[in-house]
């Protein structure tokens, strides 16, 4: 979505924490102090979302246990951007689409081992942390790949004019950051990834998200049928929606982030909803499903530093937070592929290494894939 949007993607945390005093007797307890008792940072990219614990000590250890993380600083070494001085951040945030074990129904692909990065954003965090930019990145955008280091120590050549979700694919988690790095020339302080077999399962633990299409949507190979109205998603459907491409606007990967950008719309306003902080059984069942979804860059790999860091960005509201694609126009020598706008991708990322908002020239007169206002939430 080339237009901006001020709605965010869901990168949750938390953990374990005591809850407040009890109110003096014959008070009751405020909605406000209610949720003082159980914190949650929630926002997703691409319906992303890392929850906290119950605070109980043996279920820490479990939801600890259930984390995966990645040395990226190891596996990447020195040759990087320079961190920011101000505080500010940036967060690499992938959405897998493995095709391996209980994604292969999802995927609606072979079992063949292989991942792609089908979901892609860049959260830049404002110092003081009371704002944010998300900028989308298509997964079908050609570009220059660094050469990089797989998992298991191999190194892979430098290519020219391949697709952007080839990185992951072609090396892991350390290939997709340094080549997000090598495009943009900004760092990539922490990295989050979640599959799709766990998103699903997240949206069902929450109980549904509610949203409201402008048309019908129907696509076979995300197994999504909608008529136009208003729909309560199960975590299948949530996945068709953020998945589909073929069903909405111009058919294209960029009106998939369009869907992508509305739905996390939708999430954010269900969970503020949703009866988490009365309910600690479904707190903790969202959480163990939240840990056992993400991989984390090592900096953010166990619960107490999640909790930490979504701590840190209890400020960001959505109003403060904006919503771009990186600047493409189609390629002309295959409409399914796009290019990436250099001049105008140029300021966006400028600006974000100033720690400076995004300015609308940088999206004006680019490709869109005619999805907007689709779908919005209920």
């Amino acid at each position: 979505m080339s237009a901006e949007s001020t709605q965010g993607p869901a990168i949750p945390g938390g953990g374990p924490q005591d809850g407040p005093p009890r109110p003096a007797r014959g008070h009751r307890r405020k909605p406000r102090e209610k949720r003082r008792a159980l914190q949650i940072a929630a926002w997703t990219a691409a319906g992303i979302v890392v929850l906290g614990g119950t605070g109980a000590g043996y279920l820490y250890f479990r939801l600890n246990d259930n984390l995966d993380s990645v040395d990226i600083d190891q596996a990447l070494g020195t040759d990087r951007p320079e961190k920011a001085d101000n505080g500010s951040e940036n967060i690499l945030v992938l959405g897998s689409d493995t095709r391996a074990g209980s994604n292969q129904d999802l995927g609606g692909g072979p079992d063949d081992g292989s991942a792609r990065s089908d979901t892609a954003m860049i959260v830049h965090v404002y110092e003081g942390h009371k704002k944010a930019s998300v900028v989308s990145i298509p997964r079908d955008t050609l570009i220059d790949r660094p050469e990089c280091t797989d998992p298991d120590g191999d190194t892979h050549d430098a290519a020219n004019g391949v697709m952007f979700n080839s990185a992951y694919s072609t090396g892991g988690a350390a290939c997709a950051v340094k080549t997000v790095e090598s495009i943009t020339d900004l760092r990539m302080d922490h990295y989050l990834e979640v599959d799709f077999s766990g998103f699903q399962q997240l949206v069902d633990d929450l109980g549904g998200v509610e949203i409201t299409t402008s048309e019908d949507i129907s696509d076979d190979d995300s197994h999504l049928d909608l008529e136009a109205g208003t729909h309560k998603l199960d975590g299948e459907q949530a996945l068709g929606l953020v998945r589909t491409r073929y069903g909405v606007g111009d058919g294209s990967d960029l009106g998939r982030i369009q869907l992508q950008q509305a739905f996390i719309k939708a999430l954010i306003a269900q969970v503020k909803d949703v009866g988490l902080f009365t309910s600690p059984k479904k707190l903790y069942d969202l959480a163990d499903t939240a840990t056992r979804t993400v991989t984390t860059d090592s900096d953010l790999g166990s619960v107490n530093k999640l909790m930490s860091f979504a701590s840190g960005l209890r400020g960001i509201s959505p109003k403060n937070m904006t919503m771009v694609t990186m600047p493409v126009q189609y390629d002309p020598a295959d409409a399914n592929r796009v290019l990436v706008e250099e001049e105008k991708a140029e300021k966006v990322w400028k600006a974000l290494k100033a720690d400076r908002a995004i300015p609308k020239s940088a999206t004006e007169g680019t490709a869109t894939g005619q999805a907007e206002d689709i779908v919005s939430g209920g």
